[in-house]
């Protein structure tokens, strides 16, 4: 799976010096491991399955933004900033995860200042990512990109 929300990837090194601070979750098909408006509560990185990024866009819709599989690294910018999650994700088969807490990932990244460039690189990757997703949708206007979650469900 591709993925321009989370495309970038934790080197070997990062990943293994966050082993100590993680957390395993496994969430069934449909589970929401975030939505947007909440709370920044860490980082996710998908182990196994896959993740819908959604963008709500009413009671019963919403928009389908990137899917996305194992290595992807999910809620990193929000982490970071303290802000709330800007988009939903949703597992779309059964779904493992390595979770990091905020609070531990914002204490491992202090006394681990060798590993901030990583992190500079990953989110510059994703914005890079996110530019060229909404560069492609503005060029397609007339594309349909809401399917109702009825329609995202089956």
């Amino acid at each position: 799976m591709s993925s321009e929300f989370a495309r970038g990837r934790l080197s070997l090194e990062l990943e293994r010096a966050l082993r100590a601070v993680m957390t395993k979750r496994a969430f069934s098909k449909g589970a929401m491991l975030y939505e947007r408006g909440m709370a920044a509560t860490g980082v996710y990185l998908v182990e196994t399955g896959g993740v819908r990024i959604v963008l709500p866009a009413g009671v019963s819709e919403s928009q389908l933004l990137d899917q996305v599989g194992a290595g992807a690294v999910l809620g990193l910018s929000e982490t970071m900033s303290g802000e709330h999650y800007r988009v939903s994700a949703e597992a779309e088969e059964p779904t493992t995860v390595n979770f990091i807490p905020r609070k531990s990932f914002m204490e491992f990244m202090d006394g681990n200042p060798g590993f901030c460039m990583e992190l500079v690189r990953l989110l510059s990757e994703n914005l890079h990512g996110l530019y060229h997703k909404f560069r492609s949708v503005s060029a397609h206007p007339g594309r349909p990109r809401r399917r109702s979650l009825d329609e995202q469900l089956n």
